[in-house]
């Protein structure tokens, strides 16, 4: 009998961790960003991991399978290929104004920043703070003189157990070009997303345990200060642990509209920081970007599915991401 419940327990557990499956949903009017009854379109599921996406020059996407340890590659007609394998866990990505592709790497033992590609061209741009490495590092934005902004968000959440303190509390950092990590911004329970504005004058940070999309005026030597709270979550809800927003990736338009994956799905706020609207899918997303031949194409990751929805809004071209 003990046995039996004990199965029981194992598979309702795993059953309240199994998605939804991914299904096309239909996004609402969003004037200048959507049009009402446009489909969000499923690509494919069954990803291992889904993190990271960022477009291509070619109008094609590139995610990580992170827990597969590989960048796939979705193509103008959906198809899907491996872009590279062995990303030492990659998680989010940007490339630099060189063209290189750096990455947040998430092997434990090897966590870093660095450059993964191409193939000769890889470098570790920071692997440690104040002789401390990173305990997982989560995202990143790379500015026009090669900085990068990148999160450390502390230890994924075990149901049931204590997590482990990690090496170092959640909080933000730069690393100049050519130079060492800099803490710019801590106190966020969980920085996760992190975005440049189109002029580079505004960092943003996505706050997984807050209520506030976060916005910190960037001084000329790449640190921050001015903290704010920006954009506040529509659907944020509170159990033990605190607040729940499912706050995650960012992407920026032309217009400097934010669009911000959350629990409740892509939530779009303005430049002000007021809410637009927001596209449902059938699976909380994990992240986002603009891509397509003209950079009117939303493509979303999360949960293991990838989807994309045809805007009216248009992707900043100032960056890749």
């Amino acid at each position: 009998m003990k046995l039996t419940v004990a199965l029981l327990t194992i598979v309702l557990a795993q059953a309240a961790q199994t998605p939804p499956p991914a299904t096309d949903t239909v996004a609402p009017d969003i004037p200048g960003v959507v049009a009402a009854g446009t489909k969000v379109q499923v690509i494919k599921e069954g990803f291992q991991g889904t993190e990271g996406p960022i477009g291509l020059p070619d109008g094609s996407l590139i995610f990580t399978e992170t827990n597969a340890n590989r960048i796939t590659k979705i193509d103008k007609d959906n198809a899907t290929s491996t872009f590279l394998d062995n990303t030492n866990g990659s998680n989010g990505l940007a490339f630099d104004s060189k063209g290189r592709l750096i990455s947040v790497q998430t092997t434990p033992g090897r966590t870093k920043i660095g450059v993964l590609y191409p193939k000769g061209a890889e470098a570790v741009l920071a692997d440690s703070y104040e002789g401390k490495p990173f305990g997982r590092p989560n995202d990143l934005v790379v500015d026009k003189k090669g900085g990068v902004y990148f999160t450390e968000p502390g230890p994924n959440a075990t149901p049931g157990a204590a997590p482990a303190p990690p090496p170092l509390p959640p909080a933000v950092y730069y690393v100049p070009p050519g130079g060492r990590a800099v803490k710019i911004a801590d106190g966020i329970e969980r920085p996760n997303g992190i975005m440049l504005s189109r002029d580079e004058k505004t960092l943003y940070v996505n706050n997984t345990s807050g209520e506030y999309l976060l916005a910190f005026d960037i001084q000329a030597d790449g640190t921050v200060k001015n903290r704010r709270n920006f954009a506040k979550y529509d659907g944020v809800t509170r159990n033990a642990n605190g607040v729940v927003s499912g706050a995650d990736g960012l992407a920026i338009d032309s217009q400097g509209r934010l669009y911000v994956a959350t629990s409740t799905g892509v939530q779009v706020f303005n430049p002000q920081g007021q809410l637009l609207g927001t596209i449902p899918l059938s699976r909380a997303p994990q992240n986002l970007a603009f891509s397509g031949p003209d950079k009117k194409t939303l493509y979303v990751v999360g949960r293991g599915a990838a989807y994309k929805v045809q805007l009216l809004a248009q992707g900043f071209k100032g960056r890749a991401k």
